[in-house]
C-alpha cells in the first residue's frame, strides 16, 4: 500500500499547499520523493536530484522531510491495516507491505480484501492509497506504482519485472553504466550471467540482478512467540459455575487478543483446570475455523461446567489455564455453498452435548481399510484427529464390491431367509414375508479360525422393502447391511 502524495500532506497544525502550485518533497538523500501535479506537468520525476528539479521547475516549492513527523500522521493508517490483517512491515511513511496470504483466502479474494483496505484506511486517511499485489515486496511496490485507480495484481513476478526500467533496481550512476552497455530493462540484465554482475558491479550490481531476476525475500513481520498461554489464579476458589463463567470470558478475551497482537488465531486451545486440593484436569479443545474470544469462551465454560457439576474438580478452583496450538494466520476458504453461521451453530451444539455427556458421547468417522462394512470405518471423537489402523487402498481379498451398506448394525439379528434348491426366494420382515426380487453373491467370507470364528457366505438380496447385506452360516442367516 502506497500513498505517493504522503510527505506533501500537511502535518498536524499545519494548513493545507495551494493545490495550483508546484511542490515537492526531498528526503536526506536531497531527491525527490514525491511531487503534486503540477510540479509533474512542469517535468518533475521521482528520484530527480533536487538541483535538477528545480532547474526544470523553478517555480517549485521544496519541502524537507521530517520522517519522524510523517511517521506518527501515518500511525493510524498502520493500526487501521492492523485491525484486517496484522503483522504489516513498514517500510517508510506512506509504504508498507502487508503479507496477505491467509487475508485473501478469509475475505473471499484480492479484489475483496483490496476494497475492504481501501474502505477502512480511506476514514483514517482519506483518498490516495495505491495497492499493488504481487509475490514478493519489489514487485508489489512497482505495480503500486502502476495502481493509478484500480489495484494492479500481478500474476508472475518475473515477467513483470522484465519489462520495467533499470531505474527502478539501480542507483544513477550504476544505471548509466548499464545503458552505455546497451541494457536498458530488467529483462535485459537478468540475461546478464551473474557472477559477471558480482565481479564488475559488486554488491549493488548483485541486489538488482537478483531483483531483476523476480528473486524477493519476504515481507518480515513480528514472530509468534512460542509460548503465549495465560493463566490466572484464584485466592479464594471458585466454587460456584456463574464464577467460573466469568473467568472463562475474561481469560478467552485476554488470549485472543494477545494472540491478535501477532496476526494469529488458534485452531486448538488446552484447557487446564487445578483445584484446591491438588488435583489438575486438562481437555483439548479443536476447532476447524480458528478460535474467536466467544467461541473459545463457550468451550472454557461449558469444560468448567462439566468439571464443577461432575466433580472432576473438587474444592474449588484455584488456577485456570489456557494454551493455544496449531496458531494460524490464515482463515479458511469456504466452499461455495457452505453456510458459516450454520456450521457453526452446528459445532457449538455438537461441542455443548459433548461437555455434558462426555467426550465419548460424540463421534465422528472416517473411512479406513477391511473386508467387511463395519471394519471400513473408523470412530473418532468428534474435534479430535485420529489415524487409520488399517490402509484403505490395500486390496483386501474377499472385500464386498460396492456400493457400501448405508446402515450397519453394531450387532447383526438374524434374519429369516427362505431358499428354493440353493436360491433365496424371500425374507421375513417382521410379521411379513417378501419376496427377494433380485440377490447376489455368494461372497465367500473366510472366518479367523485362529480365534473360532466359522467360515460364512454373504449375499445381497433386494426387496421391495429395500435392499439388505446378509451373512449366512451354518447356525442361520444374519443381517450385517442395510443399502441407501
Amino acid at each position: 500500500m502506497w500513498f505517493p502524495d504522503w510527505p506533501l500532506r500537511p502535518l498536524s497544525g499545519q494548513p493545507p499547499l495551494p493545490p495550483d502550485e508546484p511542490y515537492q518533497a526531498v528526503g536526506a538523500d536531497n531527491r525527490v520523493a514525491a511531487f503534486n501535479p503540477a510540479a509533474e506537468a512542469a517535468g518533475v520525476v521521482l528520484g530527480m536530484a533536487r538541483r535538477e528539479a528545480e532547474g526544470v521547475c523553478p517555480a517549485v516549492t521544496t519541502i524537507v522531510r521530517d520522517l519522524g513527523a510523517e511517521a506518527a500522521a501515518f500511525e493510524p493508517v498502520a493500526r487501521a491495516v492492523e485491525d484486517l490483517v496484522p503483522r504489516i512491515e513498514l517500510a517508510e511513511p506512506g509504504l508498507l507491505f502487508v503479507p496477505v496470504t491467509g487475508a485473501v483466502r478469509y475475505y473471499g479474494g484480492e479484489g475483496s480484501l483490496v476494497e475492504l483496505l481501501n474502505k477502512e484506511v480511506e476514514v483514517v486517511a482519506g483518498p490516495g492509497g495505491r495497492f499493488g499485489l504481487a509475490a514478493g515486496p519489489f514487485a508489489a511496490r512497482m505495480a503500486a506504482e502502476l495502481a493509478v485507480n484500480d489495484p494492479h495484481i500481478v500474476a508472475d513476478d518475473a515477467a513483470f519485472v522484465e519489462s520495467l526500467d533499470l531505474s527502478a533496481v539501480a542507483p544513477d550512476e550504476l544505471v548509466a553504466t548499464f545503458r552505455w552497455l546497451g541494457i536498458t530493462t530488467l529483462g535485459e540484465l537478468a540475461r546478464l550471467p551473474r557472477p559477471a554482475v558480482l565481479s564488475r558491479f559488486g554488491p549493488e550490481g548483485l541486489t538488482a540482478h537478483r531483483l531483476a531476476s523476480g528473486e524477493d525475500r519476504a515481507a518480515m513481520t513480528r514472530p509468534i512467540p512460542d509460548d503465549l498461554a495465560v493463566e490466572e489464579r484464584f485466592s479464594p476458589s471458585l466454587e460456584s459455575l456463574e464464577q467460573a463463567a466469568f473467568v472463562a470470558r475474561a481469560l478467552s478475551v485476554r488470549l485472543i487478543e494477545e494472540l491478535a497482537r501477532y496476526g494469529a488465531m488458534p485452531h486448538r486451545v488446552e484447557v487446564e483446570g487445578e483445584s484446591s486440593t491438588g488435583v489438575v484436569r486438562n481437555r483439548v479443545w479443536r476447532s476447524a475455523d480458528p478460535f474467536g474470544d466467544t467461541e473459545l469462551a463457550e468451550r472454557v465454560r461449558w469444560q468448567l461446567g462439566s468439571w464443577v457439576e461432575g466433580e472432576g474438580i473438587t474444592g474449588g478452583l484455584v488456577r485456570l489455564r489456557l494454551a493455544p496450538a496449531d496458531l494460524s494466520d490464515e482463515g479458511r476458504q469456504l466452499a461455495l455453498h457452505e453456510d458459516a453461521v450454520a456450521l457453526a451453530e452446528a459445532q457449538r451444539s455438537l461441542l455443548r452435548a459433548q461437555s455434558l455427556a462426555g467426550p465419548d458421547a460424540v463421534l465422528a468417522s472416517q473411512p479406513q481399510g477391511g473386508r467387511d462394512p463395519a471394519d471400513q470405518v473408523l470412530w473418532r471423537r468428534w474435534g479430535e484427529e485420529a489415524s487409520p489402523v488399517r490402509d484403505a487402498t490395500a486390496p483386501w481379498p474377499g472385500r464386498l464390491p460396492g456400493p457400501a451398506p448405508a446402515l450397519v448394525p453394531t450387532q447383526p439379528p438374524a434374519l429369516d431367509v427362505e431358499w428354493e434348491e440353493g436360491t433365496p426366494t424371500r425374507v421375513r420382515l417382521g410379521s411379513r414375508w417378501e419376496p427377494i426380487l433380485s440377490w447376489a453373491g455368494p461372497w465367500r467370507r473366510m472366518g479367523k479360525w485362529w480365534e473360532g470364528e466359522g467360515h460364512c457366505d454373504r449375499y445381497q438380496l433386494v426387496t421391495s422393502a429395500g435392499a439388505f447385506l446378509v451373512e449366512v452360516a451354518a447356525d442361520g442367516a444374519r443381517l450385517t447391511g442395510v443399502y441407501d
